[in-house]
């Protein structure tokens, strides 16, 4: 009998497209160090970057994509994270939206030795590891921070605090972590199928 596809393809870039241009402006790559000059955003997006199953476990990794007409509406990540992100995220960006107070997301890391980093941002260079996340609303936009201690926060990028935007970016996440963890249990069932019977 022919093996059947032991994982569903997930095309997380075309269900989780939300367009940004009916709502208030928003602009990325905001931090005195960015990469880039600030572009406005246009959409956003999920893309599946990686899944891997290394050491007895399953793990992914993920990116926030945004386009632009002024690069072409070529995908640009504005954060990568693993698939522990969506659901704190998109809790604290309606928090700070909803009550308008600012929201501080701390982000937890696996041990305080682990290498692998839970959420990382490519504004300010090629994946800089964020520990705390703020999220600030104001009467449009919710700003979204890098929280640096002492040296203060660092903006990174900008999102529409609308309701419509609300709601779809409730319905994108919704989506993207449930299609993250199916894809997490997809993996793990096949590495126990994979595994050869210990011998008695």
């Amino acid at each position: 009998m022919a093996d059947t596809p032991a994982i569903t393809d997930r095309n997380l870039e075309a269900t989780t497209n939300i367009s940004l241009k009916r709502e208030p402006a928003c602009f990325a790559f905001l931090s005195p160090r960015s990469i880039s000059p600030p572009m406005p955003i246009d959409s956003i997006n999920l893309d599946l970057a990686s899944a891997d199953y290394f050491g007895g476990r399953a793990s992914l990794w993920a990116a926030l994509e945004m386009r632009s007409s002024v690069s072409d509406e070529r995908p640009t990540a504005i954060l990568g994270f693993d698939e522990t992100f969506l659901r704190p995220f998109a809790r604290a960006l309606i928090e700070a939206a909803t009550t308008r107070a600012a929201y501080r997301m701390s982000i937890l890391q696996e041990s305080r030795t682990a290498e692998r980093c839970r959420v990382v941002e490519y504004v300010t260079g090629p994946g800089k590891a964020l520990e705390e996340l703020m999220l600030q609303p104001f009467d449009n936009v919710v700003l979204i921070s890098a929280a640096k201690g002492k040296d203060g926060d660092e903006t990174l990028f900008q999102l529409p605090r609308t309701d419509t935007f609300l709601r779809a970016f409730a319905k994108m996440a919704y989506v993207a972590d449930q299609a993250l963890h199916d894809l997490l249990d997809d993996m793990e069932r096949l590495a126990r199928q994979r595994k050869p019977a210990v011998s008695p």
